[in-house]
């Protein structure tokens, strides 16, 4: 037999095999679309057949041996979870598909509840704690930066490349609400449920540890933001949301924090200072806890929301916390837990307790709220 015959031989067993593969994955897709279907419908009786997601993949796996991905079986086989009707085909558990059409298809369809995201990485935080979760990512785009705050108080800076900077923790009984980037001060702010923090990050050695405690403050804070404006130098306005529905504006300067910290350099302790000593005004603009506050420089004023069904949604200037006239607010049933704005598009979307959808380009809510600004015109869906 000479070599051509060989490699004709190869390539026919090899497509036989192939072939095998394919029915044996059609019976596997049938039995999990059955079992799927009668756990949805509360028939399904639990059997020593039953195939759970470690199962699946054991067997696809044993199909098409080891070229197969985890986390791409894991899309495929939560999308088989959510619809066990929905079209599916075998190239899919490789991670990709017969066409560009093909793939914003199956991005945008409605039964795929989750982002399918084709490459992953785990990123592992020293020094984190057990059961702890990362409460507020922010991004810092001039310095091509990443921060992080969790739960019980690991504040940590990431470079491009997903790699630590620097971190710190803050020793405090209370959780960690919300984190941003003071842009005129160099720094980063973040709040507990009774304290504000100020870090510089920057600082070398032993003073990475060191930060700034401003206390006391009236409710507890649950959301912060910064205001970025290009007339502000060595100044930053601090917006934070609590739970009496009360939104606040600090105002911290360089000598606030920059002298203190030449004078007390060679202190190892944490400074505690008095939020008496800041500038600061603060309005009650909802009558239920504050979810989140964004200050929108494209529109010149700052949003916050509410659970407050009434007073849901307040888009206004800053001076509007300095007086008592009327600002622009909307109402929703059951308020807003988030709201987010695009400036492509001139809108504002709001989300509540509710399931999600894509809406308008956006992974929405199911009832969202869609509000024209610069115009009269306000839709409810």
């Amino acid at each position: 037999m000479d070599i051509k015959e060989e490699k004709h031989l190869s390539t026919a067993l090899q497509i036989s095999n192939f072939k095998t593969a394919l029915k044996g994955f059609e019976k596997l897709l049938e039995h999990v679309a059955a079992q799927k279907r009668d756990e949805k419908a509360g028939l399904f009786i639990q059997k020593e057949d039953a195939i759970d997601y470690d199962k699946f993949y054991a067997a696809v796996e044993e199909l098409f041996g080891p070229e197969v991905k985890n986390q791409d079986v894991k899309c495929f086989y939560r999308k088989l979870c959510n619809n066990p009707d929905v079209s599916v085909d075998w190239c899919e558990i490789f991670g990709y598909f017969s066409s560009e059409e093909d793939t914003l298809a199956s991005q945008m369809d409605e039964d795929n509840l989750v982002f399918l995201v084709s490459r992953k990485q785990r990123v592992v935080i020293s020094g984190s704690r057990r059961r702890d979760v990362i409460k507020c990512i922010v991004k810092i785009p001039q310095f091509d930066l990443l921060v992080t705050a969790s739960q019980k108080g690991l504040i940590t800076v990431f470079n491009s490349q997903m790699r630590v900077q620097t971190s710190t923790t803050v020793k405090d009984t209370s959780w960690i609400t919300g984190c941003d980037y003071l842009s005129q001060l160099k720094r980063i702010v973040a709040t507990t449920e009774r304290t504000i923090i100020v870090w510089d990050y920057k600082a070398q050695g032993s003073g990475q540890e060191n930060y700034f405690v401003i206390k006391p403050v009236d409710h507890c804070l649950l959301c912060v933001c910064v205001v970025s404006l290009p007339d502000q130098v060595c100044r930053d306005d601090i917006l934070l949301g609590d739970d009496g529905g009360f939104v606040n504006k600090f105002t911290v300067n360089s000598d606030d924090f920059g002298l203190k910290q030449a004078k007390a350099k060679k202190k190892l302790q944490n400074q505690v200072l008095d939020s008496k000593n800041f500038k600061s005004v603060k309005r009650k603009l909802h009558n239920d806890w504050v979810m989140k506050i964004r200050y929108i420089a494209a529109l010149s004023c700052f949003g916050s929301c509410s659970l407050d069904s009434v007073h849901s949604l307040v888009l206004e200037s800053l001076k509007r916390l300095e007086d008592n006239l009327p600002v622009r607010e909307f109402s929703m049933p059951r308020g807003a837990n988030t709201f987010c704005y695009c400036t492509k598009a001139n809108v504002i979307v709001t989300g509540g307790k509710v399931i999600l959808q894509t809406y308008g380009g956006f992974i929405g809510i199911k009832r969202t709220q869609r509000f024209q600004l610069g115009g009269c015109s306000r839709s409810h869906e």
